[in-house]
């Protein structure tokens, strides 16, 4: 992989400020590297640890559903990987960002499908997480703020004179149509997992879910490199 050059961390974000807290955030999620000279996805989603903590637990349910059939055995398991990926960064001393972020959403997900009884439930959640970001992402292009300039202006600590100033107007278009491709990345979830949901095609949804996961995001991330990246400076002699 190419070289990175990591954003430093502040030493104190403020809590009670929403913008500190937004950024802070971001910071801690794979789309600093929108702002990079060169574009890293390996670092943006964790490294291979990162990558396989992502998909681990999902992948593990829809195996043990296909040989079992069952409903039991792959809520223990999926919940399982989850819970030794968290205990592992507990032994290791390593962040646990990610892992407890998982954790979340595995129990949330074990707990929605057994209360339920139905298998497809344990994916639940990713749909409706997927619908409220397409619907936070489209009131921010309709009220003019579109959510891709938020974050780089905050991660750039910089202010937001993109939205109205006329010699900026190439930037907001920029930022514009990244918002767009986040907008187009969550419907396409969308609208192929939600019939496999409504179907009940448990194995077909959480293998859409994993190949429409950290695959998809890491493209829709790397365009919105492209499209925010400002060009080098040339070279002077």
């Amino acid at each position: 992989m190419t070289e990175h050059h990591p954003l430093p961390e502040p030493a104190d974000d403020d809590p009670a400020d929403p913008a500190a807290v937004t950024a802070a955030a971001t910071r801690r999620s794979g789309m600093t590297q929108i702002l990079g000279e060169e574009f890293d996805l390996q670092e943006a989603v964790g490294g291979p640890r990162g990558l396989a903590e992502a998909v681990a637990p999902g992948l593990v349910f829809v195996i043990v559903y296909i040989a079992t059939g069952a409903l039991v055995p792959p809520l223990v398991a999926s919940l399982a990987v989850a819970v030794v990926a968290m205990v592992v960064r507990l032994v290791q001393r390593t962040p646990l960002t990610q892992a407890a972020g998982g954790l979340v959403g595995v129990v949330i997900g074990v707990v929605w499908a057994w209360r339920s009884g139905e298998a497809e439930d344990y994916f639940a959640l990713g749909l409706w997480t997927n619908a409220a970001y397409a619907a936070g992402l489209l009131v921010s292009l309709l009220v003019r703020w579109p959510i891709v300039g938020v974050v780089v202006s905050l991660l750039k600590g910089e202010d937001f004179a993109w939205r109205t100033g006329r010699a900026l107007a190439g930037r907001r278009r920029r930022y514009v149509l990244a918002t767009w491709l986040w907008v187009a990345m969550f419907l396409v979830r969308l609208a192929v997992q939600v019939p496999l949901y409504l179907d009940s095609s448990v194995a077909w949804l959480g293998t859409a879910r994993i190949v429409m996961g950290v695959p998809l995001w890491g493209l829709t991330l790397w365009a919105t490199w492209v499209l925010v990246r400002r060009p080098a400076a040339p070279a002077t002699s």
